[in-house]
């Protein structure tokens, strides 16, 4: 009895060794990794960037009074359309105290000159009739007094002018008149009825009474990288984002890079970009919906491939200088794992382009990890 006892106990240690020494083998052995199997494609490859910028319009004209003076009345408001030659405000003149001294002075002045010329004018008029002068002499005295009146209107227009900037002769292009220079949209009217306003001379830009803008007619302005910016030409398409607009798109034209950098931004320089914004035939009648200074992003293609063979980028180890992808090789529950040197071209920064050291055909490790083997 004592006998078959320590048999079995015998056994049962045994049998524990052995237990312990397989599980401790099977978990040494390495792990096999599957990965998932990516297969090459043939599509089309574009490289843009985007540039991050507003809208403006091309044509904006800041309207400006040609005489100083108090805003009376505003015809026109933020907003509405003008044509050109369209009244927008009115003036009061406040007139300078010597001018007007000196307009006052050359009426008096040019008065008693026609008084005296047609004094003169009279007397030989009297003359001439009876055929005491010449009418040569006549004429003179005639012409003499012709002048003296023309004088005596001039200054009586200039002293008007001056007074109440404007004259019996020229009440329809009145200087009181702040008329708009162009047609297009009323951005802004900065001005209320009762403020100064001075006109543009040599020590000051003048008061802007007005800014008018062509709106059908816009531009996207923008700054670009000094690293991307070597990849641009003139005529290149964009297309243009307002995502104020709930993404409304537009196509453009590039049309303008500067020569010298306007900007820096996080040590880098950057270069200012315009493109022509081109309005659909349908959008052109209500594109003062597009407000000037909306934030636009534009993208721009720098570079295309067409019908090329891709993989991933993810699926490509980078070496240096060298491109590697791992093949795959085997079977569906053995996969072997080939690392091949592969040629690359344009990348979209999810799609790379395989120049040589690839076919169609071939399968490719990808990075993700389906399954632990053992």
């Amino acid at each position: 009895m004592k006998k078959a006892v320590r048999i079995i106990l015998f056994a049962l240690v045994a049998l524990i060794f052995i237990g312990t020494f397989v599980f401790l083998y099977l978990n040494s052995r390495p792990k096999q990794v599957r990965y998932e199997t990516l297969e090459p494609t043939v599509r089309d490859l574009s490289k843009a960037t985007i540039v991050t910028g507003k809208i403006e319009p091309r044509d904006e004209v800041a309207v400006k009074p040609q005489i100083s003076g108090i805003i009376t009345e505003l015809l026109k408001e933020a907003g509405q359309r003008v044509e050109a030659g369209e009244i927008i405000a009115k003036l009061k003149v406040i007139p300078d105290m010597n001018q007007l001294a000196s307009a006052e002075s050359r009426v008096r002045l040019s008065n008693i000159n026609r008084a005296q010329s047609q004094t003169d004018f009279e007397r030989q008029q009297k003359l001439y009739d009876k055929g005491l002068i010449s009418a040569n002499e006549y004429e003179k005295v005639r012409q003499s007094y012709r002048q003296a009146c023309e004088e005596a209107a001039v200054a009586q227009e200039q002293l008007e002018l001056t007074r109440d900037g404007v004259s019996a002769s020229n009440a329809s292009s009145s200087n009181t008149l702040v008329r708009s220079t162009i047609s297009g949209l009323i951005l802004d009217i900065p001005v209320k009825v009762g403020n100064s306003v001075i006109l543009s001379n040599t020590f000051n830009d003048g008061t802007t009474i007005a800014t008018v803008a062509d709106m059908s007619n816009l531009i996207f302005r923008g700054n670009i990288d000094e690293t991307e910016v070597g990849r641009l030409s003139v005529g290149m398409p964009m297309d243009i984002t307002i995502g104020a607009l709930q993404d409304l798109s537009f196509a453009a034209s590039l049309e303008y890079i500067s020569p010298k950098a306007t900007a820096t931004t996080g040590g880098a320089n950057q270069f200012e970009i315009k493109a022509a914004v081109k309005l659909a035939s349908s959008d052109s009648s209500g594109a003062a919906f597009i407000r000037s200074g909306y934030s636009a992003t534009a993208k721009i293609v720098l570079e295309e491939a067409a019908k090329v063979l891709t993989i991933p980028e993810s699926a490509v180890e980078f070496s240096g200088d060298s491109t590697f992808v791992y093949l795959i090789g085997g079977t569906d529950k053995q996969p072997v794992y080939t690392r091949t040197p592969i040629e690359i071209g344009l990348s979209d920064g999810i799609f790379i382009e395989v120049k040589k050291g690839l076919k169609q055909t071939d399968r490719v490790r990808g990075n993700q990890v389906i399954a632990d083997v053992k």
